[in-house]
């Protein structure tokens, strides 16, 4: 068994690629995962357990990382006969060193897309609940009250702020060249030549796929996540028209534009 990993924006596409790879009978692909949370908690008992720390560190050193891979491949065997493993989870691109101690040359996929787009997603699910209290607006303190404001706080904070802040950093480490990016708009528009590149990148034999009937495999409890969460997909992979400058307004698309330049010129979006 080989396991991969998916690490994408928020409202970038992942759940349809995840689907899109199901088709391949070979692949095993997980919803939103928490297997790095697990090893994440483990690793801080292990960095201070006075118990570990009493030992010798090099052997301890072995052990743990033993400790890693075989959980994270013991984890899936668990679950799946399957040769390949795609798990999805934002925080694998950021830890790319971390795996890489343990599961050397992890082979991360990373989902993109324009920052406008991905705001509009997030500003769409936020007036479509206008039942709900999300605790997002405070009238009495100005605070959400307008689309810009809400921008401005969900670029500033988890899940939106932090991933984009991720891959600032992976970009800044030099460890982008080491991850396929695929930008959501060349997948919905050209998916054979984007799932080819993706083949190529695992090194595994290429699948037929039919993107015009994308079976949902991958479920999750969307009131988990509250108003924002959204992972149903469509059948049919095909374009979606940005509605940025309808939804978010021209001013406010700019803003965001000229606010992460790097993004766009390091992902050459127009």
């Amino acid at each position: 068994m080989e396991v991969f990993f998916q690490s994408s924006l928020p409202r970038a596409g992942s759940t349809l690629l995840q689907n899109i790879i199901g088709q391949n009978p070979d692949f095993y692909v997980t919803p939103t995962s928490g297997v790095l949370e697990l090893l994440y908690v483990a690793r801080k008992n292990y960095s201070d357990l006075p118990e570990f720390k009493a030992q010798d560190q090099e052997i301890m050193k072995q052990g743990w990382l033993s400790f890693c891979k075989n959980g994270l491949n013991g984890f899936y065997k668990g679950i799946t006969d399957k040769p390949y493993v795609v798990d999805k989870s934002r925080g694998w691109g950021i830890h790319y060193n971390f795996i890489n101690s343990f599961h050397p040359n992890p082979k991360i996929i990373c989902m993109v897309r324009d920052l406008r787009d991905i705001f509009t997603s997030m500003e769409k699910n936020f007036r479509k609940n206008q039942h709900l209290n999300h605790k997002l607006i405070n009238h009495n303190d100005l605070e959400g009250t307008t689309t810009e404001k809400r921008v401005d706080i969900w670029a500033k904070t988890p899940p939106i702020g932090l991933a984009i802040e991720r891959i600032y950093q992976i970009i800044r480490e030099g460890i982008d060249k080491k991850i396929l990016f695929i930008r959501y708009e060349d997948l919905t528009h050209t998916p054979q030549q984007e799932l080819e590149k993706i083949y190529n990148f695992l090194e595994v034999t290429p699948f037929k796929h039919d993107f015009n009937n994308v079976e949902q495999l991958t479920y999750e409890d969307d009131s988990v996540y509250g108003i924002f969460g959204d992972h149903t997909i469509k059948q049919k992979v095909e374009p979606t028209p940005s509605q940025s400058n309808i939804i978010l307004g021209e001013i406010v698309s700019q803003n965001i534009k000229n606010n992460y330049k790097w993004f766009y010129d390091y992902f050459n979006y127009p």
